[in-house]
């Protein structure tokens, strides 16, 4: 049995926390910098465009792996990847493409990579029972899983438990990103404008 702690041993503990500024703290204020995020969104909304904005703002105070299970190294990856200027970060994030066990050993080397983003879920072919032990085997690191919709629900009944588990809950819609968890930003409702152009067109139609 753990230990019962008190209200004053709750109130004066310290957190690490994401410490972004601008349009990130707005709207998801300033995360722990471990857990689980959970990103979903209809297909064509911009949830890959997100995602390597969002390793781009993780870089700045820590190490990004993203694991790129469906499109890999594809070519439609490397145009991403140069139209998001992810090269401008170096090495700071890295380019993988691996599965539960392949993860797991470079997770378990020294100094291995703090924030995790994988896309997406249903590729990684992961058990929910398998998710919770990479949480509780690597308690300080910060997984963001991005998910397959099946309609307006994520595909699959361990996603749809792992959204529920997750502290941060992102949806992208119309090149937005919006905040759905328990980081809400002052302007969390606006969302997170991800591509000018493309929002304009679909929220003023």
């Amino acid at each position: 049995m753990s230990k019962a702690i008190s209200s004053t041993d709750l109130l004066a503990k310290k957190y690490d926390l994401i410490k972004w500024e601008g349009e990130w703290y707005d709207n998801f204020e300033e995360p722990e910098a471990s857990g689980t995020w959970f990103i979903s969104g209809q297909s064509g909304m911009g949830k890959t465009s997100f995602m390597l904005e969002l390793a781009k703002q993780l870089a700045k105070f820590d190490r990004v792996l993203f694991n790129s299970l469906e499109e890999g190294t594809s070519l439609t990856m490397q145009k991403a990847w140069k139209r998001h200027q992810v090269a401008e970060s170096g090495r700071r994030i890295q380019l993988i493409q691996e599965r539960y066990n392949e993860l797991l050993v470079r997770l378990r080397k020294r100094q291995s990579p703090r924030y995790i983003i994988s896309d997406s879920w249903q590729y990684a072919g992961m058990t929910f029972e398998q998710y919770l032990k990479l949480k509780e085997e690597f308690p300080n690191k910060l997984f963001i899983w991005n998910s397959q919709m099946d309609g307006s629900k994520p595909m699959g009944k361990t996603a749809i438990r792992l959204l529920y588990d997750a502290d941060l809950k992102i949806w992208v819609e119309g090149f937005k990103a919006f905040s759905k968890g328990r980081y809400l930003g002052e302007y969390a409702a606006e969302g997170l404008t991800i591509w000018d152009e493309g929002a304009q067109r679909y929220w003023t139609k």
